[in-house]
């Protein structure tokens, strides 16, 4: 029975690494100092809940690879949902969305 504990503490513990997102930053890239905020309160994007995005060459696209709150309270005076962040990101768009690799609140 204690093996077994031990076992399901185990696999408990690797589920939840499996589902942390690694954004590592690669130096052989170029990092974009972007806008970052909550698309729908901030970007005014037609999805209705919230979410994160970024304003790239003046256009928005929701993110991939982070979310709102993986940043902080997303509600909170400086939070996503209450102003506009400056972000270093690295990434791509992909099927118009922005999938990032890399993402650091300035």
């Amino acid at each position: 029975m204690k093996y077994l504990l031990l076992f399901l503490i185990f696999l408990s513990g690797l589920s939840l690494q499996a589902q942390t997102p690694r954004l590592v930053l690669n130096p052989k890239k170029p990092v974009d100092t972007l806008e970052a905020s909550c698309g729908s309160c901030q970007f005014n994007m037609p999805k209705k809940e919230c979410f994160l995005a970024i304003r790239k060459d003046g256009k928005a696209y929701e993110v991939t690879g982070t979310g709102l709150d993986d940043h902080g309270d997303a509600h909170a005076l400086d939070g996503f949902c209450m102003a506009i962040r400056k972000a270093a990101v690295q990434g791509r768009i992909h099927k118009g969305k922005y999938v990032v690799t890399y993402f650091k609140l300035l």
